[in-house]
C-alpha cells in the first residue's frame, strides 16, 4: 500500500507539518532533514504533487489549454512544452476546449483555481471574454498561435510563410490560383496567411486568384474543393493548412485530376503525414515541438518575475516536394 505523509512523519517521529514543510522546501533543522530522506527512500515514498502544489503559495505545474487533442500543431507544441517543463522539474496539466470557446474561457478560471503557477493557451482566437478573463487572473498567461496587443504571445510567422509560399507558387508559373483559407475569426491562419499570400500576388500582377474558405476538418476541405473544382479550374490549390490540403487531394482523385499533373497543391503546418503520402505535399513547415519548448521556457521566465519578449516569432521552412508542377 502507498505510504502517505502521515506515514512518513509517523515512522520519522516528526510532526505531519514537519514532513509538508520539507517537501514543499521550507526550514527543517539538518538532522529532521536527513531523518525524512531516509525514510522517504526506504518506503520509495512518492509525493502527490498536486496536492503539494495546491497547499503551496508557489506551484511547479504549468496550465495549457488547447483547442482539440487530435491537432497534430497541438500534441507538437505539448510535446515540447513538456520537454521543456520538466527540465525545471515542472508538471503541465491540459485543458482540453473541443473548440468551445465558452469551455475555453472556463479553463482558464478553473486552471487558475487550481494554482497553477501559470498558463498556456494554444488560442484560435482571443474574444472579449477572453481578455477579461486574463485581467481576472491573478498569473501569468502566455498565448501560442495568435497575438494581442499587452499579452505575451509566441506566434508562427504566418505572413512571411504565406509571402514567400506566394513566390514559390508564382515562381512555378501558376497564375490561376485557389487560395482555400479559413474563418478570419482566426487571425493568425485565416488574416495573417492570407494576407502574405496576396502581398506575393499583388506584387507580381496578371493573376487569376479566388479566395474562398473551408473548415479546418478534411471533410469540409473535400466537399469545398470538389464545387470550387467543377466551377473554376484553377491550376493550383494554396491551402491555409495542410489537413485542407489532404482534403482537396482526395477531391482531385475524386475528379479523376492527377497530382500535380493537372493540378498542383500545398499546404502550410509540415505536419509528418504530407512527406509519406503520394506525391509528398510541397508545405510551409512551422516548428511545432520547437515552439513549445519556447513557450514553456518563456513561462517559467514570467513565473519567476523575469522578463521576455512581448511577442516572440517561430521558425520556418518552405519544403518543395512533388505536389507542385511546373506551368
Amino acid at each position: 500500500m502507498a505510504k502517505t505523509i502521515l506515514d512518513i512523519a509517523q515512522i520519522t517521529g516528526v510532526a505531519k507539518s514537519t514532513v509538508s514543510r520539507y517537501l514543499n522546501g521550507g526550514s527543517v533543522s539538518e538532522a529532521t532533514k536527513r531523518k525524512i530522506e531516509s525514510v522517504i527512500k526506504e518506503t520509495g515514498y512518492v509525493p502527490n504533487t498536486f496536492a503539494q502544489s495546491l497547499k503551496a503559495k508557489k506551484t511547479n505545474i504549468i496550465g495549457t489549454i488547447v483547442p482539440r487533442l487530435d491537432s497534430y500543431a497541438a500534441s507538437q507544441t505539448l510535446i515540447g512544452i513538456d520537454e521543456k517543463l520538466r527540465e525545471y522539474q515542472c508538471q503541465m496539466l491540459i485543458s482540453n476546449s473541443s473548440q468551445d470557446l465558452e469551455r475555453e474561457i472556463e479553463n482558464i478560471y478553473s486552471l487558475e483555481r487550481q494554482k497553477v503557477a501559470g498558463i498556456i493557451l494554444l488560442a484560435t482566437q482571443i474574444t472579449s471574454a477572453h481578455l477579461e478573463a486574463f485581467r481576472k487572473v491573478d498569473i501569468p498567461v502566455l498565448l501560442v498561435g495568435q497575438q494581442y496587443d499587452g499579452t505575451y504571445s509566441l506566434v508562427h510567422d504566418d505572413y512571411g510563410a504565406a509571402y514567400d509560399m506566394g513566390k514559390y507558387v508564382l515562381s512555378m508559373g501558376h497564375r490561376k490560383i485557389v487560395f482555400l483559407g479559413v474563418t478570419e475569426k482566426d487571425i493568425a491562419v485565416g488574416v495573417r496567411r492570407k494576407e502574405g499570400f496576396q502581398q506575393a500576388v499583388q506584387e507580381a500582377g496578371n493573376c487569376e486568384i479566388k479566395y474562398c474558405e473551408t473548415g479546418f476538418a478534411i471533410k469540409d476541405a473535400l466537399e469545398t474543393a470538389c464545387r470550387i473544382i467543377d466551377e473554376y479550374r484553377p491550376s493550383i490549390f494554396v491551402c491555409a493548412t495542410d489537413n485542407i490540403a489532404l482534403g482537396v487531394l482526395k477531391a482531385a482523385y475524386m475528379k479523376g485530376l492527377q497530382v500535380p499533373t493537372d493540378l498542383s497543391i500545398t499546404g502550410f503546418g509540415g505536419y509528418e503525414v504530407t512527406e509519406i503520402i503520394h506525391p509528398s505535399l510541397t508545405t510551409a513547415k512551422f516548428y511545432y515541438k520547437e515552439a513549445g519548448q519556447l513557450a514553456a521556457q518563456s513561462m517559467m521566465k514570467l513565473v519567476n518575475e523575469e522578463s521576455i519578449e512581448k511577442v516572440m516569432v517561430s521558425r520556418y521552412k518552405i519544403l518543395e516536394r512533388e505536389s507542385v508542377d511546373k506551368r
